[in-house]
Order: C-alpha cells, then structure tokens, then sequence
C-alpha cells in the first residue's frame, strides 16, 4: 500500500484565460487530498471516495473521474488487468469546484502510483502526469491547478509558445484569507465553449479585456513582493468586475463578494473556473478574517479560512 497527496489551490488573478497566454497568480491551500492505492484481487480498478463534498459535486464529476483515472494509469504504463489495485480517496480539502479538486486528486493518485510501484518519478514527472489527469475534467487543461498542487506556495504562472512557466512570488510576510463555496458546480469544460464564443463573436473587445486582465496580473504580482496588501485587493475587486461582465461569475458569488467587502475585506472576486464554486476574499489579519469568515457561515456557506504567501 502506498499513499500521495496533493494540495488543493486558490487563484487570486487570470483563471480562465491561462490557455490565452494570460498570466495567473495562483497559491496552493494547506488543505489536501490523500490517496491510496493498495494491491487487490481481481481484475481492473475500484474507487473509494471518503472526499468531503460540496453536495452533488462528486456524482456530477463520477464520469470525469472515472476517465481521469484511466487516463493517469495509461499516461504511467500502469496494466492493472496484470496488477488490479483499490484507489482511496480522502484528505482535508473539500471536493468542490474553484479550489482543485480535481487537480489534487490527479497528483495524489500519480504521487500514490509512483511509490507503489516504484517507478522512481521526478516531481516534474509527477506534474506531467497529473497535467495529463485533468484533461477529462478541462477538456483542455492549461496546466495551472496540477503545478500548485504538485510545487506549493504562491506562483505566477503562465503558458507561452504553448510552454508552461512559472516562477515563484515571494511576499514579506503570509496573509489571511477566505474562501467561500456559491454550492454552485460549474462545468469547467462547458466554460471553454463559453470563452470561444465570446472570442468569436466580439474578438476586439475580448482581445482588450485579456489585455486589461494580463497588466492587473502582472501590477499583483509587484504588490504582493511589494506587501502591498491593500493594492492586491483592490485589483481583485477590479477584476471580478471585468469577470462580471464576461459573465464569468454568478449572482451568488457576486452576493459573497459583496458581502466580503461590506465587512472589510481589501478584495473579493470569484475563484477558479468560474460560474460557480468559489470566491476568495483578501482578509489580512486573524480578526477581519473571522468576522468575514462568521458572516459567511451564519448563512450556511460552506468556507475555507487559511493563510497563504510569507
């Protein structure tokens, strides 16, 4: 038996249009997904999913799985009609859309497959796999979630000349903040036909966002080495309204951003794919993030409260 695990992620800045050559600025969660893979009898593969969930979400993604699954297995020459094995699930992070899941998932089961079967993969490899293992789930992964669920920390990254970079942000010191789920699950490959659409019916006018949103990206990273706390959350909020008007939200999250900032959080804005999911808000400071936190939870939001970057 052996075990993996993967850290799920929040997405301060350009999640949905990585694959547009935008840079995003990501951050792995200390919250994580375990797996664990053990020998069996038989023949093929069985799951175990002990994940906790938002509800629904783990029946609306069981094909996605099941293909992503298959596809990790294939990608590291795993033939488990020879060597059938039982996957496990579970871990800390909650399985929901906009905080990688799905990414977890995938580098916990190529973590867990790695050390089963002794296969002697670097951490790259480990990404390249897990890169692979979104697929199912994207339809086109960028390649974003699964590199802060591989590396950790606070990232710039970005797909250029279809490579994919990045490079680690360091800030002055960690900072608190809040996630909250819309109980919303998004369909992150429909969200791809979403932006072609737009890309094809208005292209001047998509072309000038990416632009905006590429300057907001790269103005966040300087104020994050900066410490600039306040200049961060004022370009999430900037943002969310650019999303807003792409349609890249959802009245519920837009209610959650709301509030946040009412009780004063620097920045909110939707996380993740978008449409539903998450949103993340910029609570610096054990205090704002716990009166932020209560409101949320008073009205039955499912949240996450963490610090990241330092």
């Amino acid at each position: 038996m052996a075990k993996g695990t993967g850290y799920g992620k929040t997405i301060l800045i350009g999640d949905q249009f990585v694959m547009e050559e935008v840079p995003a600025i990501v951050s792995s969660i200390p919250f994580e997904t375990e797996t664990t893979v053990e020998r069996i009898g038989g023949d093929g593969w069985i799951l175990e999913d002990n994940r906790i969930e938002v509800p629904g979400y783990k029946e609306k993604k069981k094909d996605q799985q099941v293909g992503s699954i298959n596809r990790v297995l294939e990608v590291m020459n795993i033939d488990v009609k020879k060597t059938p094995i039982k996957i496990t699930v579970g871990g800390t992070l909650l399985a929901g859309s906009g905080v990688g899941a799905s990414a977890a998932s995938c580098v916990s089961l190529a973590r867990a497959l790695n050390e089963e079967f002794n296969l002697g993969y670097s951490i790259e490899e480990i990404n390249r796999v897990a890169w692979q293992g979104e697929f199912p789930y994207h339809g086109i992964a960028s390649g974003v979630d699964n590199t802060a669920s591989t590396y950790g920390g606070l990232l710039q990254f970005q797909v250029k000349n279809q490579k994919q970079l990045f490079e680690k942000i360091q800030t002055p010191k960690s900072f608190e903040i809040v996630l909250a789920n819309s109980g919303i699950t998004a369909n992150t490959a429909l969200l791809d036909e979403f932006i072609e659409e737009q890309k094809k019916d208005a292209p001047e006018l998509f072309a000038l966002r990416l632009k905006t949103i590429t300057a907001q990206s790269n103005a966040m990273k300087k104020a994050l080495e900066a410490g600039d706390l306040e200049g961060v959350g004022k370009l999430m909020t900037e943002n969310h309204k650019v999303l807003v008007e792409m349609g890249m939200s959802h009245e519920t999250l837009d209610y959650l951003c709301r509030s946040a900032l009412e009780n004063g959080a620097l920045g909110a804005k939707v996380t993740g794919g978008g449409r539903g999911g998450y949103m993340v808000a910029l609570t610096p400071g054990k205090a704002l993030q716990e009166k932020v936190a209560s409101a949320f939870a008073k009205e039955g939001y499912k949240i996450i409260t963490t610090t990241i970057g330092g």
